[in-house]
């Protein structure tokens, strides 16, 4: 994997790039579709391509390796042949459903023990582990085993975890240091930053990751629950320090005014299910403000969902007719929703990849935020 960085914003850390993999580039600041078990929900992979403009999407190591299970995915030849989706794809070690699973699982030194929210089978993850099933799911970037901590957390809690992160992440490296990928791409490996909302143990991890020396960087235990603030904060403290020519990589953010403002910061990639997981309970995003679909005020306005028409599907339906989907509770209502939300996401990147090459980012930036987040 190789980083080209080509545009640095004049008033802001924002900047445009190209990540270039095996399976295709990536041109950034990008958002990546969830799909967290080998699918993006109620999406077909030629809407991802052709409609949605997705130039990476996401598998969960978990997931995929509960269900359908690594022997499965290898004996199709890795993810990209099991699912069809031909352009780069990225995996998460685990480690966020480490933190989700707390109810089920214990930590240690070596690794973590949990029980399958499936059947409620046992398993045990290690960093080693982790890199092992990424390598048999065959993304072409894979991250790192870590412990995402809760919001609100103890500093010594957050201290203590952090530590553990980094030596897990020494494993992580050994262990890709030593084995070779399977179907002849290659794979990046992205440590990733914790530390919790704590400056000084953000500003440690994101040196002690840095100095790895590794294709890209990630930001984790984020989006967790604490205030827009403090995501911000903690971003900028960490950006500042990751080296310039990788890619920085913002895990689970966030809403469109989350992501502009990251992307300001000097952010590269995100990740998130709101777009798909809204979408699927009537929550339309849209370069004017955020829509409930259910409300009644739509029942006849026979206007396309987005009037800019940031997605394909706005030259073909309207308001009305996706209220009344909803209503009548079927399903080409949630995929409608979910395929507009992702176009939108994806849109709204893309713009602000040419707000960043035109010099006028921050004053687009400044008068998007506040529409993004008012509700029609």
């Amino acid at each position: 994997m190789n980083f080209i960085l080509e545009t640095q914003d004049k008033d802001t850390n924002a900047r445009t790039g190209t990540i270039q993999t095996d399976h295709g580039e990536i041109k950034t600041p990008i958002f990546m579709p969830v799909g967290t078990i080998g699918t993006v929900k109620g999406v077909h992979q030629h809407e991802l391509r052709d409609d949605i403009r997705a130039q990476i999407i996401l598998g969960n190591t978990y997931h995929l390796y509960l269900k359908p299970g690594l022997e499965i995915i290898q004996g199709a030849g890795g993810l990209h042949k099991f699912n069809g989706w031909e352009k780069p794809l990225l995996t998460d070690s685990g480690g966020y459903q480490v933190y989700s699973l707390s109810s089920t699982r214990n930590i240690d030194e070596n690794g973590v023990e949990f029980r399958s929210h499936i059947d409620g089978s046992r398993h045990y993850f290690t960093p080693e582990r982790a890199i092992d099933i990424q390598r048999v799911i065959g993304a072409d970037i894979i991250m790192a085993f870590d412990e995402c901590t809760p919001y609100p957390c103890d500093y010594d809690y957050a201290k203590n975890s952090m530590e553990m992160t980094h030596r897990w992440l020494k494993r992580c490296k050994d262990q890709m240091d030593k084995t070779d990928g399977l179907y002849g791409h290659s794979q990046a490996l992205f440590p990733i930053v914790q530390g919790s909302t704590y400056t000084d143990l953000r500003r440690i991890s994101a040196e002690t990751i840095a100095s790895f020396d590794m294709p890209g960087n990630a930001i984790g235990g984020l989006s967790v629950g604490e205030p827009a603030e403090e995501l911000y904060e903690m971003t900028e403290v960490v950006t500042s320090i990751l080296p310039k020519d990788k890619p920085r990589y913002l895990m689970g953010v966030g809403t469109p005014a989350n992501i502009l403002e990251c992307i300001a910061l000097g952010i590269d990639m995100f990740d998130c299910v709101m777009p798909t997981r809204n979408a699927r309970h009537g929550m339309i995003f849209t370069s004017n403000g955020v829509m409930n679909m259910k409300n009644a005020k739509w029942k006849a306005d026979f206007t396309p969902l987005d009037e800019n028409g940031t997605s394909y599907v706005d030259s073909v339906y309207t308001k009305a007719y996706v209220r009344h989907l909803f209503h009548a509770k079927e399903y080409l209502g949630l995929q409608i929703a979910s395929i507009h939300n992702l176009a939108f996401y994806l849109w709204l990147v893309g713009e602000a990849r040419n707000q960043i090459e035109k010099g006028t980012f921050k004053a687009w930036k400044d008068e998007m935020v506040p529409k993004l987040s008012q509700k029609l």
